[in-house]
């Protein structure tokens, strides 16, 4: 098992000695002290906690608080107890598979599916802590990471920002400084790091990864595609929700969106996610881990022009993605409903497709639009992982 241990990295690799990775990267160590210091004046911490340990008293909380040493300590300590409080309390269990083909002594280059904005990376740390792996530092988007409580929280999970916004310049050099801290944590920390597969969570059920990831990660490799591409040892992530979490959220959005050139979040709707997405019930949980793409990537490399290997590693990607999928009876019920079908009656009974149906109905009914098109985008969401499972 590896030991962690958060402080200043020395900058070994050429390409990330031109950058200073102060703003975007988790805290140190010596850091931590004055972070857990700072949590416990924020009102929002102390909501959370009093719903994660509802039995605890203020005074045992602080003491909790201030125990903490470390962003290690705070992942494997604290947020793998409350993870395990939510995964306990809002599903009927979580279960993993593929993780014996990875080595605990190396470090890897998670590239997931995002359903949900704490919970995919957070369910896959205490996974990673149970089955005595080092954790994973995770990508976050800045415009979460507000100043404040959020900043704290994040850094001390060991988050590191994502920045999105800026100038065509500005975006460029963001993306190469983000690449290169990427390689820097994977090759000169061997610490890994978990990444979404695109910006921002999958609304329709449908992932994809983004070819821009990809040509963002391959702007700090100084070798060659296969080279830059191996040394990340990616293992494309899929977590499966039985009932994805803020699912009529992402149908109102989808449908307002649908109305509108731009969808316009409202003031605090991230941080109102984030907490639907802890509490609302999500049935079956599951996380597939895939083999290393490693092999692949020499194939890949015998094509000439670059963007082809790009959209081929994107392909392999998400075909192992799909094959990730833990499909649920709703997954076959929404299909054979969006199609008219009973091609897959054999695997949900009528009681559970009437309940599905139920559980639609009763979300649509109280969101803002035309019933029978909510209803379409909801089947759809819970159709798309079957659909692509099937390619």
């Amino acid at each position: 098992m590896k030991l962690y241990k958060s402080e200043p990295q020395k900058i070994v690799s050429d390409f990330a000695q031109e950058f200073n990775f102060d703003e975007l990267r988790p805290y140190y160590d010596n850091e931590s002290d004055g972070a857990m210091h700072r949590m416990i004046t924020y009102d929002p911490f102390f909501k959370a906690m009093a719903y994660l340990w509802p039995e605890m008293e203020k005074a045992e909380i602080i003491e909790k608080t201030l125990s903490i040493k470390s962003p290690c300590e705070f992942q494997t300590k604290f947020m793998s107890e409350a993870i395990w409080k939510i995964i306990n309390s809002t599903s009927t269990g979580l279960t993993w598979s593929g993780i014996e083909h990875l080595d605990k002594n190396k470090s890897y280059l998670y590239v997931a599916n995002h359903r949900d904005i704490l919970l995919d990376s957070a369910i896959l740390q205490i996974i990673l802590d149970k089955e005595q792996f080092e954790t994973s530092e995770i990508t976050f988007g800045s415009n979460l990471m507000q100043q404040g409580f959020i900043s704290d929280f994040s850094r001390m999970n060991r988050m590191f920002a994502v920045k999105r916004e800026g100038t065509v310049k500005e975006l460029y050099d963001i993306s190469r400084q983000l690449s290169s801290y990427i390689r820097h944590t994977i090759i000169d920390k061997n610490v890994s790091v978990w990444i979404a597969q695109r910006n921002g969570r999958t609304k329709d059920g449908n992932d994809g990864t983004q070819t821009g990831l990809l040509k963002m990660l391959n702007l700090s490799g100084n070798k060659g595609f296969l080279e830059n591409f191996e040394e990340l040892n990616i293992v494309p992530l899929t977590i499966s929700y039985e009932y994805d979490p803020c699912d009529y959220l992402k149908v109102q959005e989808l449908y307002l969106s649908s109305l509108h050139s731009k969808y316009v979040k409202a003031p605090g709707e991230d941080l109102n996610s984030i907490l639907v997405g802890i509490k609302q019930p999500k049935g079956k949980i599951h996380v597939s881990f895939a083999k290393p793409i490693q092999q692949e990537l020499v194939e890949i490399d015998k094509t000439i022009n670059d963007n082809e290997k790009i959209k081929m590693l994107v392909n392999i990607i998400d075909k192992k993605i799909y094959k990730g999928y833990k499909l649920n009876p709703v997954n076959y019920i929404a299909y054979d409903l969006i199609n008219q079908s009973s091609i897959f009656e054999n695997n949900y009974s009528i009681s559970a497709k009437d309940d599905f149906v139920s559980y639609i109905t009763s979300k649509c009914i109280n969101m803002t639009g035309e019933q029978d098109a909510l209803i379409n985008l909801f089947l759809t969401m819970y159709a798309n992982p079957l659909i692509n499972k099937l390619k």
